[in-house]
């Protein structure tokens, strides 16, 4: 079995305006791409707690808000930050590949 990582392109970096997200479908997966000061994170798109789309979401610094219950999520780590939510949020490392950004599957 080979070792090498595979990568999704996304979108490319320049939709995701600074302190912005967007949603991107792909694969089967919805994800939320963020921008948080010129670095770039990918997170699922669906909160833990209910159908709210984090991408949609206010963003304060590397937090974001579910626009359903208000639950909150560390954008980098996925933590849960604010109540309803309990359940963590699944991230993926993202890089960027010339003028793309990608994540590892």
């Amino acid at each position: 079995m080979s070792g090498a990582c595979r990568f999704l392109s996304l979108c490319k970096a320049a939709e995701v305006a600074e302190g912005k997200a967007i949603k991107v479908e792909k694969d089967g997966l919805t994800l939320a791409v963020f921008n948080i000061e010129g670095e770039y994170f990918v997170t699922d798109d669906t909160c833990t707690h209910g159908p709210g789309s984090l991408s949609e979401g206010p963003i304060e610094g590397d937090v974001v808000e579910c626009d359903f219950h208000n639950g909150a999520f560390n954008i980098k780590t996925g933590a849960v930050v604010a109540a309803p939510c309990m359940i963590p949020l699944k991230t993926y490392k993202a890089r960027l590949q010339g003028d793309e950004i990608a994540i590892e599957t």
